[in-house]
């Protein structure tokens, strides 16, 4: 099964960065338009970018600081059982963020389109930490 990597140096602390992909108020700024969830092991998530596309997740890690990860239980076709993990290591005031998105059912231009998607995605976090920017969730990906 193919999968996406990204890494990302984001200047601030890992806790800071695991706040912003593990609650609802951290994923809203960068990625989802509301959500809503708890970052413990075994909880479900809703993930709402638009009414057709209102989406559902559990949580299959989570450790404080460091990793979270959660699976796609409701959502579109190709994204059903893949995994968003987010790997989090903290050094000398940067944090490198190692995400994944894992088991796609094969390769396709949407996963193409997706990996292209979750790097800006990716570096509306990374500039929202380090300098306080926030997109409107409309426009993040004419960024």
């Amino acid at each position: 099964m193919p999968d996406i990597y990204h890494t990302v140096p984001v200047r601030g602390s890992a806790q800071r960065v695991f706040d912003m992909v593990s609650t609802p108020s951290g994923l809203d700024v960068w990625w989802t338009a509301r959500s809503q969830g708890s970052p413990l092991l075994g909880t479900d998530y809703q993930l709402w970018f638009a009414p057709d596309y209102d989406w559902r997740a559990r949580v299959t890690a989570c450790e404080a600081g460091t990793l979270f990860e959660l699976e796609l239980t409701t959502a579109m076709q190709d994204w059903l059982g893949t995994r968003v993990r987010f790997e989090l290591a903290e050094r000398d005031g940067v944090t490198t963020l190692r995400f994944a998105h894992l088991e796609w059912p094969r390769d396709t231009a949407h996963l193409r389109e997706s990996s292209y998607c979750w790097a800006m995605y990716l570096r509306h976090l990374k500039r929202h930490v380090e300098l306080g920017v926030t997109v409107p969730y409309e426009q993040r990906l004419d960024d």
